[in-house]
């Protein structure tokens, strides 16, 4: 099954659009979890247990493993998730950016040692960085095009000679060009509500990655507007914060499934 595929799937089987991610800080953890050395693990798998009946997709984001030294936690997470949620895409948020036999090595990382169905990608190299991901033709690529963060603007809205921003250029770029076996998505952030319609007036049916809910304020109501496809669907809109951290108390594996559930229902609402 391809990463497309299992998504489409994810989505018909769930009634979902809901993504968690999985941004282990082990500060906020609860203190049953304080000072085990599996507490990583232990802390994201009972998340991705509590939270599975909700979501279309779990996105651990590597740099909160690594930080830690915990990548061998993160292996043995997407393995759970690989093993007890077969039916939900593993979305490896590793925005690595880097060109040749680099870039073949991070692949590997991402495909092979993680497992990961798909990852996201910094296509700021051209496509000799994203080349060695494209040969993996039953994986996702999910290409940085308009991030959630103010900073974005800095490089994202420099206009070329027509008068298009850098990021529709790489919306354009990635339709056209690089999504030849029809696994590509794009990441565009749910603070930018107008940006996220444009982008997907500019590349139709292709899945987005919306950070920016919750914790980042992003409105569900004027994101799902802006970025359903033609069948009401298309966005893996990812929470992790609001999830994650909805209590410290020893209720909070039940506290992470309801605000995921009420997550998951505002985005049906609004659909």
């Amino acid at each position: 099954m391809t990463f497309k595929s299992k998504l489409d799937a994810a989505w018909s089987k769930s009634g979902s659009m809901l993504m968690v991610g999985l941004d282990p800080d082990p500060n906020r953890f609860p203190a049953e979890l304080q000072g085990r050395s599996d507490a990583i693990f232990e802390f994201c798998r009972d998340i991705v247990d509590a939270t599975a009946p909700f979501v279309c997709g779990f996105k651990p984001q590597i740099a909160y493993f690594s930080a830690c030294g915990a990548e061998d936690q993160l292996a043995a997470l997407c393995r759970h998730i690989r093993e007890k949620h077969p039916t939900l895409p593993l979305v490896l948020d590793a925005k690595r950016g880097d060109i040749g036999s680099t870039a073949e090595q991070y692949a590997r990382e991402a495909y092979e040692r993680y497992g990961a169905d798909a990852v996201t990608v910094n296509p700021y190299m051209g496509h000799d960085s994203v080349a060695p991901y494209l040969e993996w033709k039953d994986r996702g690529i999910i290409v940085l095009c308009r991030t959630s963060n103010p900073g974005g603007s800095d490089l994202q809205f420099i206009e070329d000679r027509d008068g298009t921003p850098l990021y529709l250029r790489v919306a354009s770029m990635v339709a056209d060009q690089w999504n030849r076996d029809g696994q590509c998505g794009l990441v565009v952030g749910a603070t930018f509500p107008q940006e996220i319609g444009k982008v997907r007036e500019r590349v139709g049916d292709m899945p987005l990655l919306i950070p920016g809910i919750g914790a980042q304020g992003g409105s569900v109501p004027d994101t799902v507007r802006a970025g359903r496809d033609s069948r009401g669907l298309g966005m893996m809109i990812n929470s992790s914060r609001a999830v994650l951290y909805a209590s410290k108390g020893p209720d909070w594996r039940e506290a992470a499934a309801e605000a995921a559930r009420a997550t998951r229902d505002a985005i049906q609402a609004a659909a």
